[in-house]
């Protein structure tokens, strides 16, 4: 008799990545096979062209797989009082049916992780993030009568960003959806499919998210693609995200900060101040949430001691990962993000900047630059200005109703 081999874990360091219920999809339009590891699954890095994919997010539509985003659900009579004890806004401003943007912290007040909270009832939420954080969800919920499971296999989502998003969706049947502001969330059916469907995305432009179970995956997709074969849609990479982030301003846990509970150097940890996410705080809200005390000093004295800017830089040599400096020679901080922008025709990055730079003082900044020149690396030290952020904006992010072209 063959002895049969015993299926190993999904969690044994043997497995391989797990694939999405999209992947059929993906896997047969890949040209590149570029992959890349996101929270356990296999991921498209580039599709067909990393430039193509781009410019489909800012002349067409793109369709991103963002079912590997980590999600939980978050439901009981404390729900609310739970969210609004663990993050660092005020829930009970999020009414139902939409989403806010927020961030949690440890008890230093330096950042866990920053994601989006979706509120579908009173009494159900939906925490959507970058890291897994399901046993500091449950230490937090102690005293709450709420309960906490991580559902990210349990849900599949597709971005469906750019102009012609909305004609898209139109053209599939999603009645009703010109009403929709940035941030509203609907439940929907349509061609037999249970959808959640939100006005949200990491593009800075027009653009929803939609979440159905993993059997319907293939179904939706299908039927965006043909809906969507009229209109330029194109399946995208995250390189092709990753630019249009960048343009829009929005900042990558592990990428342009580290989370706490990753961090290796104490030193490394940021606060929502350091990382430009102070707006967010709300330290007049009612109750208390981790990190307020922590926060609330910093806030009162001023003791922040980075910043995260935006910065234009001379030439066309992207920035990512440069030395940033004063004066062309004390060190003051790096890039952690830059790219040649191709909407804007600017040279763009986000730095994080040791303060008193990028604060108060803010000129004479130069950035380091290796650029290879003929198999050869030249050494390039050229002017940045800090700006703001975001560097790409345009009215149909938020036009409702949304345009048709």
């Amino acid at each position: 008799m063959t002895p049969r081999a015993t299926p190993l874990p999904r969690d044994h360091f043997l497995t391989p990545l797990w694939q999405t219920p999209f992947h059929p999809r993906i896997a047969t339009l890949s040209q590149t096979q570029q992959w890349y590891a996101w929270a356990g699954y296999q991921a498209a890095q580039v599709i067909r062209d990393a430039e193509q994919e781009y410019f489909a997010i800012r002349n067409a539509a793109s369709l991103f797989d963002i079912t590997p985003m980590v999600k939980y659900r978050i439901e009981g009579p404390d729900a609310e009082a739970f969210c609004d004890r663990l993050t660092v806004r005020d829930v009970t401003k999020l009414k139902a049916g939409r989403v806010q943007y927020t961030c949690w912290c440890d008890d230093e007040g330096k950042v866990l992780d920053d994601g989006t909270l979706f509120r579908f009832s009173p009494t159900e939420f939906r925490l959507c993030c970058q890291e897994r954080h399901l046993n500091w969800l449950l230490d937090s919920a102690i005293g709450f009568e709420v309960e906490i499971a991580e559902v990210t296999e349990e849900i599949a989502g597709l971005s469906l960003q750019g102009p012609t998003s909305f004609a898209v969706l139109n053209a599939a049947g999603f009645a009703g959806l010109d009403t929709m502001k940035p941030f509203d969330i609907r439940r929907v059916a349509v061609a037999g499919l249970e959808v959640t469907i939100s006005r949200t995305g990491f593009t800075g432009d027009l653009g929803y998210e939609l979440f159905v179970a993993p059997g319907e995956a293939l179904a939706l997709w299908d039927l965006l693609v043909e809906a969507g074969c009229r209109h330029g849609i194109t399946a995208i990479g995250y390189a092709a995200l990753n630019l249009a982030r960048l343009e829009a301003g929005f900042i990558v846990a592990n990428a342009d900060f580290v989370t706490a509970e990753t961090a290796i150097r104490a030193d490394r940890r940021r606060s929502p101040y350091e990382i430009g996410l102070g707006r967010l705080v709300a330290l007049d809200k009612q109750r208390h949430f981790n990190g307020r005390r922590a926060l609330a000093r910093e806030a009162a004295t001023g003791a922040s001691r980075y910043c995260l800017v935006g910065l234009d830089i001379d030439g066309n040599v992207p920035a990512d990962h440069a030395l940033v400096y004063h004066r062309g020679r004390r060190e003051v901080g790096h890039i952690t993000a830059g790219a040649w922008s191709p909407t804007t025709k600017r040279n763009i990055a986000i730095a994080s900047l040791e303060r008193p730079y990028g604060d108060t003082v803010t000129d004479d900044l130069w950035v380091e630059i290796y650029a290879m020149r003929e198999l050869a690396y030249q050494k390039l030290m050229v002017r940045a200005r800090i700006v703001d952020r975001p560097f790409f904006v345009h009215p149909r992010r938020t036009a409702t109703p949304p345009g048709t072209m």
